[in-house]
Protein backbone atom coordinates (compact mmCIF):
# COMPACT_ATOMS: atom_id res chain seq x y z
CA UNK A 1 0.00 0.00 0.00
CA UNK A 2 1.31 3.43 -0.97
CA UNK A 3 2.03 5.69 2.01
CA UNK A 4 1.65 9.42 1.35
CA UNK A 5 2.28 12.36 3.65
CA UNK A 6 0.50 15.69 3.30
CA UNK A 7 1.89 18.76 4.98
CA UNK A 8 -0.42 21.76 4.87
CA UNK A 9 0.31 25.25 6.07
CA UNK A 10 0.91 28.84 5.12
CA UNK A 11 4.68 28.35 4.67
CA UNK A 12 5.02 32.08 5.21
CA UNK A 13 7.95 31.55 4.64
CA UNK A 14 9.09 27.93 4.54
CA UNK A 15 11.92 27.26 7.02
CA UNK A 16 14.24 24.44 8.05
CA UNK A 17 11.84 23.34 10.79
CA UNK A 18 9.26 22.51 8.09
CA UNK A 19 11.80 20.45 6.20
CA UNK A 20 12.94 18.60 9.31
CA UNK A 21 9.32 17.77 10.19
CA UNK A 22 8.73 16.36 6.73
CA UNK A 23 11.95 14.36 6.94
CA UNK A 24 10.99 12.98 10.36
CA UNK A 25 7.55 11.96 9.13
CA UNK A 26 8.97 10.33 6.01
CA UNK A 27 11.56 8.38 8.01
CA UNK A 28 9.39 7.39 10.96
CA UNK A 29 6.46 6.19 8.81
CA UNK A 30 8.30 5.09 5.65
CA UNK A 31 6.36 7.59 3.53
CA UNK A 32 6.97 7.26 -0.18
CA UNK A 33 6.17 10.90 -0.88
CA UNK A 34 5.42 14.06 1.06
CA UNK A 35 3.25 16.75 -0.53
CA UNK A 36 3.64 20.30 0.78
CA UNK A 37 0.23 21.95 0.37
CA UNK A 38 0.35 25.73 0.94
CA UNK A 39 -2.95 27.32 1.89
CA UNK A 40 -4.57 30.11 -0.06
CA UNK A 41 -5.91 31.43 3.25
CA UNK A 42 -6.02 29.52 6.52
CA UNK A 43 -9.41 29.66 8.25
CA UNK A 44 -7.51 30.15 11.51
CA UNK A 45 -5.22 32.93 10.28
CA UNK A 46 -7.68 35.26 8.58
CA UNK A 47 -6.54 38.82 8.88
CA UNK A 48 -2.90 37.82 9.39
CA UNK A 49 -0.58 39.36 6.83
CA UNK A 50 1.13 36.83 4.63
CA UNK A 51 3.40 36.97 1.62
CA UNK A 52 1.84 36.70 -1.82
CA UNK A 53 0.95 33.16 -2.87
CA UNK A 54 3.37 33.27 -5.82
CA UNK A 55 6.23 34.09 -3.45
CA UNK A 56 5.31 31.36 -0.96
CA UNK A 57 5.15 28.86 -3.84
CA UNK A 58 8.50 30.02 -5.21
CA UNK A 59 10.14 29.69 -1.78
CA UNK A 60 8.73 26.19 -1.36
CA UNK A 61 10.00 25.16 -4.80
CA UNK A 62 13.44 26.53 -3.94
CA UNK A 63 13.43 24.70 -0.59
CA UNK A 64 12.38 21.37 -2.13
CA UNK A 65 14.65 21.50 -5.18
CA UNK A 66 16.46 18.21 -5.69
CA UNK A 67 14.25 16.27 -3.27
CA UNK A 68 12.50 13.81 -5.58
CA UNK A 69 10.18 12.39 -2.92
CA UNK A 70 8.87 15.80 -1.84
CA UNK A 71 6.72 18.00 -4.00
CA UNK A 72 4.73 21.20 -3.85
CA UNK A 73 0.99 20.86 -4.45
CA UNK A 74 -0.56 24.24 -5.29
CA UNK A 75 -4.19 23.04 -5.39
CA UNK A 76 -5.35 25.14 -2.42
CA UNK A 77 -3.80 28.29 -3.83
CA UNK A 78 -5.26 27.55 -7.25
CA UNK A 79 -8.68 26.93 -5.67
CA UNK A 80 -8.41 30.27 -3.86
CA UNK A 81 -10.43 31.52 -0.92
CA UNK A 82 -10.28 29.91 2.49
CA UNK A 83 -8.48 26.56 2.43
CA UNK A 84 -10.10 23.64 4.22
CA UNK A 85 -8.09 20.49 4.85
CA UNK A 86 -11.11 18.26 4.33
CA UNK A 87 -11.44 19.45 0.71
CA UNK A 88 -7.80 18.61 0.04
CA UNK A 89 -8.00 15.21 1.72
CA UNK A 90 -11.18 14.36 -0.23
CA UNK A 91 -9.31 15.11 -3.45
CA UNK A 92 -6.33 12.97 -2.41
CA UNK A 93 -8.63 10.11 -1.43
CA UNK A 94 -10.14 10.22 -4.96
CA UNK A 95 -6.73 10.42 -6.64
CA UNK A 96 -5.12 7.75 -4.45
CA UNK A 97 -7.99 5.47 -3.35
CA UNK A 98 -5.70 2.66 -2.15
CA UNK A 99 -3.10 4.83 -0.41
CA UNK A 100 -2.66 5.34 3.31
CA UNK A 101 -2.81 9.11 3.87
CA UNK A 102 -0.96 10.81 6.72
CA UNK A 103 -1.56 14.48 7.52
CA UNK A 104 1.25 16.29 9.34
CA UNK A 105 0.23 18.90 11.93
CA UNK A 106 1.88 20.83 14.70
CA UNK A 107 0.90 19.87 18.25
CA UNK A 108 -0.57 23.34 18.73
CA UNK A 109 -3.38 22.41 16.30
CA UNK A 110 -4.45 19.23 18.14
CA UNK A 111 -6.91 20.84 20.63
CA UNK A 112 -8.67 22.60 17.75
CA UNK A 113 -9.15 19.58 15.44
CA UNK A 114 -12.83 19.18 16.47
CA UNK A 115 -13.40 22.74 15.19
CA UNK A 116 -11.99 22.02 11.71
CA UNK A 117 -14.55 21.86 8.90
CA UNK A 118 -16.28 18.45 8.62
CA UNK A 119 -14.17 17.15 11.51
CA UNK A 120 -15.78 13.69 11.67
CA UNK A 121 -15.17 13.09 7.97
CA UNK A 122 -11.70 14.58 8.20
CA UNK A 123 -10.82 12.12 10.96
CA UNK A 124 -11.68 9.21 8.64
CA UNK A 125 -9.72 10.45 5.62
CA UNK A 126 -6.21 10.39 7.10
CA UNK A 127 -4.11 9.46 10.07
CA UNK A 128 -2.72 12.56 11.80
CA UNK A 129 0.98 12.86 12.54
CA UNK A 130 1.51 15.24 15.41
CA UNK A 131 4.76 17.14 15.69
CA UNK A 132 5.52 18.52 19.17
CA UNK A 133 7.27 21.84 19.57
CA UNK A 134 10.60 21.58 21.38
CA UNK A 135 10.08 21.43 25.14
CA UNK A 136 6.27 21.15 24.93
CA UNK A 137 3.99 18.22 25.68
CA UNK A 138 1.33 17.41 23.10
CA UNK A 139 -2.29 16.82 24.01
CA UNK A 140 -3.71 13.47 22.85
CA UNK A 141 -5.70 13.42 19.62
CA UNK A 142 -9.40 13.97 20.36
CA UNK A 143 -11.79 11.22 19.23
CA UNK A 144 -12.53 10.29 16.48
CA UNK A 145 -9.10 11.44 15.22
CA UNK A 146 -6.40 8.81 15.01
CA UNK A 147 -2.69 9.14 14.60
CA UNK A 148 0.58 9.25 16.41
CA UNK A 149 3.13 11.57 17.89
CA UNK A 150 6.30 11.93 15.85
CA UNK A 151 9.67 11.90 17.58
CA UNK A 152 10.80 14.61 15.21
CA UNK A 153 14.01 16.54 15.15
CA UNK A 154 13.62 19.38 17.65
CA UNK A 155 14.24 22.81 16.17
CA UNK A 156 12.63 25.86 17.74
CA UNK A 157 12.12 27.85 14.55
CA UNK A 158 8.84 29.19 13.20
CA UNK A 159 7.67 31.26 10.27
CA UNK A 160 6.72 34.04 12.68
CA UNK A 161 10.31 34.08 14.02
CA UNK A 162 11.66 34.27 10.46
CA UNK A 163 9.27 37.13 9.60
CA UNK A 164 10.18 39.01 12.78
CA UNK A 165 13.89 38.74 12.01
CA UNK A 166 13.30 39.92 8.44
CA UNK A 167 11.31 42.92 9.70
CA UNK A 168 14.19 43.78 12.04
CA UNK A 169 16.73 43.50 9.23
CA UNK A 170 18.38 40.45 10.83
CA UNK A 171 19.75 37.45 8.96
CA UNK A 172 17.69 34.28 8.48
CA UNK A 173 20.55 32.37 6.82
CA UNK A 174 20.61 29.45 9.25
CA UNK A 175 16.82 29.28 9.67
CA UNK A 176 15.76 28.73 6.06
CA UNK A 177 17.33 26.87 3.12
CA UNK A 178 20.10 28.96 1.52
CA UNK A 179 18.20 29.49 -1.77
CA UNK A 180 15.19 30.73 0.20
CA UNK A 181 17.41 33.06 2.28
CA UNK A 182 18.80 34.60 -0.92
CA UNK A 183 15.31 35.09 -2.33
CA UNK A 184 14.04 36.63 0.91
CA UNK A 185 16.95 39.11 0.93
CA UNK A 186 15.82 40.35 -2.46
CA UNK A 187 12.05 40.10 -2.09
CA UNK A 188 11.13 40.94 1.50
CA UNK A 189 8.76 42.64 2.11
CA UNK A 190 6.42 41.90 -0.78
CA UNK A 191 2.83 42.88 -1.42
CA UNK A 192 0.46 40.75 0.60
CA UNK A 193 -2.50 38.78 -0.68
Amino acid sequence: MQRLGLFGGSFNPVHLGHLLLAQSAAEELALERVFFVPTAQSPFKQGIVQAAAKDRLRWLNLALAGRSHWQVDAREIQRGGVSYTVDTLRAYRQEYPQAALFYIIGADHVPFLPEWRAAAELAQLAEFLVVPRPGEVSAPLPPPFRGRLLKGIPLGVSSSLVRARLEQGLTVDLLVPSAVAESLKQDWPRPVI
